[in-house]
């Protein structure tokens, strides 16, 4: 009886030693892990903080004196006037990927629509050597990271980002045929249109130069840059795409003068035709995943995600140290 009962304690005491351990460990992993754990949560809370004080941010007649239909405005007003011009007039459209110029036999149309529109104003088309010539003079400290991007359309989105901050004025998808000009909107220092289920659209952005929060987005590409989930979407989404520029514009601490073009009426997803835009609708690079990242939205999946999205960064944040070694 005593030796079992010597036992039994023995074996006990060797539970709430690992028990203890265990915590420990915990404890530890997360402390040394809580930058990784507080950006994943950012990324899978944007749906529960998007729409808080909304109306400061969401473009109205009632609060910014603007019609959202355009209605009102003639379809070649380049400028804001009565109000101050604080977008420059420049408009840049991205073709990476494309030195030879093919795009013209597609989107030429589109971006042409686009120039004519806006007649005297500046425009650039970014192709491969000219956008890493522009990274390596004014970004310096992220030409490594835009080079080592896996997806091109990382470099892409990283790249509307930088030539807003560096330059202001227009960013514009090849697949948007501009139906109007954009003059009314240039009074505000940024704008974007709603996207759906939540957050906004990075396929067309106005910004003025040296924005604040187009800087915050440009500073946080290395916070949120990992292989999220392991999959493609969620990687360029959750690391330089729509949802992370959505997250960092939920966290500033003033959302007032970032203006978002109201949704349904103004977002582009797929062939849709808005007061502003025909979009065509290539986005050609969604994969299978996009779906799941969909779903991420919903509350109930919404603690699921985070954890099974930390536990893949660490373990292939931990691959590639593996690799180094």
């Amino acid at each position: 009886m005593q030796k079992s009962h010597y036992l039994r304690n023995q074996s006990g005491g060797k539970l709430r030693l690992i028990l203890w351990a265990t915590l420990v460990i915990l404890i530890v992993t997360a402390w040394l892990g809580r930058h990784l754990l507080y950006t994943a949560w950012t990324l899978a809370a944007l749906r529960l903080f998007w729409h808080e004080n909304a109306s400061d941010f969401i473009l109205s007649q009632s609060n910014d004196n603007f019609d959202v239909t355009f209605a009102n405005y003639s379809i070649h007003q380049v400028s804001a006037e009565p109000y101050e011009d604080v977008v420059p007039p420049i408009l840049h459209h991205i073709a990476l990927g494309d030195n030879e110029g093919r795009w013209k036999g597609r989107w030429g149309e589109s971006v042409q629509s686009c120039l004519d529109i806006h007649p005297g104003w500046e425009s650039h088309i970014w192709t491969d050597d000219k956008a890493s010539q522009f990274v390596a003079d004014k970004f310096p400290e992220l030409k490594e990271l835009w080079d080592s991007y896996h997806y091109p359309v990382e470099r892409i989105d990283s790249l509307r980002y930088m030539l807003l901050y560096a330059y202001g004025g227009v960013i514009l998808d090849m697949d948007l045929k501009c139906k109007r000009a954009l003059g009314p909107l240039r009074r505000f220092s940024f704008v974007a249109p709603e996207a759906h289920p939540t957050g906004f659209s990075i396929g067309f952005m106005m910004a003025s130069k040296g924005n604040a929060f187009v800087g915050d987005i440009v500073r946080n590409l290395t916070v949120y840059n990992k292989q999220w989930l392991g999959l493609p979407y969620a990687t360029v989404m959750f690391s330089t795409g729509c949802h992370f520029a959505s997250v960092i514009h939920a966290y500033e601490s003033d959302r007032h003068d970032l203006k978002i073009l109201p949704g349904p009426l103004h977002s582009l997803n797929g062939r849709v035709s808005t007061p502003i835009f025909d979009h065509l609708g290539s986005s050609s690079w969604h994969s299978y995943d996009a779906k799941l990242i969909v779903t991420i939205g919903s509350r109930i999946n919404l603690i699921f995600f985070f954890f099974v999205g930390v536990a893949l960064a660490l373990f292939l944040r931990r691959k590639s140290l593996l690799r180094r070694l």
